[in-house]
């Protein structure tokens, strides 16, 4: 068997194997039609991403960081999706995920349940005080009726204060008891507050952390298209007008290969700055995927979108990324569309996407708009 071909069949799926050895496939050309069944490298990426966002956010940090440090390999090489090992992987944190989030939720709520024993507690106590001590006056009352004073005269009363006087020194026993256990458990009561308090705010954060793509600082794919349904509601209710841009850079991969993946992550970091400092509160940019940025700008004139697109082109044209002692060129290519030229966002986002594609085919380094438009 030629070497090549055993190279390359080492490299296929168990699958694609099988099916290999069951159509006694034996030179590079036959194995043509197979290769095509693959997945686009472009939809891998989707594929990845929507995989990530299936097992993010954990409730337990520590998978989130193992799942954020194997899918950023996956990132950089989408194939490893279809290695077994890697398929493996993802099975394993996906399994792993369920048992620890199980786990902090049972640890995170034991205060809640804390606090709920604790006060059954002294309720229970306070009644069960407060039940005697009723019993004990209704046992004076009734003595108090059956007295004759004609008949009994002062040795009874004088028996019946003594009385008097030991349940009311009882009753003022017994609540002094139970305001001091209240007392206790009023402090308790504070402290499991707070620390409920903390938990609120200690997810509340977590919730915000994982809205934000980790390299890039910018929305992650999930959080943007959370967003985008609050954009779309003022779209539908006043016409708030908006073009969606896809920004892709160019080359990413060969910038990777020459300076390595530090420097991949510089450019990306960088490059995502550059967008979030460049729109303004209303609008909204996140990572789509891999060297992909998508943005929403909101605009009343056309030159407003179009002064943004130049902005952002000459920043980075005409700027080197800096990465150790190095000065590196970084250009990319984008498209742009009308939310109003189309009947859904998503239509919008479709034909950004092709304009993208447009761009790159014809030579990179370019912005083309729906009208025809390049920049």
């Amino acid at each position: 068997m030629d070497k090549e071909f055993e190279n390359i069949l080492n490299q296929l799926s168990e699958e694609e194997r099988n099916e290999v050895k069951s159509n006694h496939f034996d030179s590079l050309e036959k194995l043509i039609p197979l290769l095509l069944k693959r997945v686009h490298p472009h939809n891998v990426l989707q594929l990845a991403a929507l995989i990530k966002q299936s097992v993010l956010p954990s409730i337990c940090p520590k998978t989130d960081e193992e799942i954020d440090k194997l899918f950023s390999k996956i990132d950089k090489e989408p194939n490893l999706l279809f290695i077994q090992e890697i398929q493996d992987k993802i099975e394993d944190f996906i399994n792993k995920r369920f048992e620890r989030d199980k786990k902090v939720v049972i640890e995170r709520t034991s205060d809640i349940s804390k606090l709920v024993l604790l006060m059954e507690e002294y309720l229970n106590e306070a009644i069960t005080s407060n039940g005697s001590s009723s019993k004990n006056v209704l046992n004076i009352k009734e003595k108090i009726e059956s007295i004759n004073v004609s008949e009994d005269g002062l040795e009874a009363l004088t028996k019946l204060q003594n009385e008097l006087i030991n349940a009311a020194s009882s009753i003022e026993k017994e609540m002094i008891t139970v305001t001091n256990k209240l007392e206790t458990g009023k402090s308790k009561v504070q402290e499991l507050e707070e620390k409920v308090k903390t938990l609120e705010d200690e997810l509340t954060r977590t919730k915000t952390e994982n809205m934000k793509d980790h390299l890039t600082g910018l929305l992650t794919r999930r959080a943007f298209s959370d967003e985008i349904k609050k954009i779309e509601s003022a779209y539908e209710r006043i016409k708030t007008q908006y073009a969606v841009i896809f920004f892709d850079l160019d080359h990413f991969k060969k910038l990777n290969d020459t300076y390595g993946h530090e420097c991949g992550d510089v450019v990306l970091s960088t490059f995502g700055k550059i967008l979030n400092k460049s729109v303004r509160d209303h609008d909204l940019v996140g990572r789509y995927g891999g060297e992909e940025f998508v943005a929403i700008i909101h605009f009343n004139l056309n030159r407003e979108l179009l002064q943004f697109l130049k902005r952002i082109k000459t920043i980075v044209t005409e700027n080197s990324f800096l990465f150790k002692d190095k000065k590196i060129k970084v250009t990319f290519s984008a498209g742009v569309a009308i939310r109003s030229s189309y009947p859904t966002y998503e239509n919008t986002l479709q034909k950004a996407d092709m304009l993208l594609y447009q761009a790159k085919e014809n030579g990179r380094n370019k912005i083309i708009l729906e009208n025809g438009m390049e920049i």
